[in-house]
This record gives C-alpha cells, structure tokens and sequence, in this order.
C-alpha cells in the first residue's frame, strides 16, 4: 500500500481529479456563512458529534 503524506499543502500535490473537483466545487466566504462546503462539513461535524453546531477550524494554530 503507497503512503500519501498529508503534512502540509507543499508535500502532497493534488492530482488531476482533485483540482477538478477543486475547480467545480461550489464556494462562498465562510466568515458570512456563505460556503456551503463549510456549511454542509459543520453540520455533519455536528450531527456525528450530537452537538448543536460546530465550527470548522482548518489548522490546530486557528484553534488556539
């Protein structure tokens, strides 16, 4: 089985299907609530967790 190491944004490189479904993903700006991936992440988080809501937080330095 081939390791994919997931440290960090310059040691992974995304392959041809990632930047596709990158480039056809839906966006929006998550500090006005607008993302729906975010959106949809944050309620499943939640959901999983049986909590109320959640807060995506995309580094363990955000979240300090």
């Amino acid at each position: 089985m081939e390791l994919i190491d997931l440290r960090s944004d310059t040691v992974t490189q995304p392959t041809p299907a990632m930047r596709e479904a990158m480039a056809r993903a839906p966006v929006g700006d998550d500090v006005f609530g607008d993302d729906p991936t975010v959106n949809r992440l944050q309620e499943m988080s939640a959901a999983k967790l049986g909590h109320q809501a959640a807060l995506f937080i995309p580094s363990g330095t955000m979240g300090t």
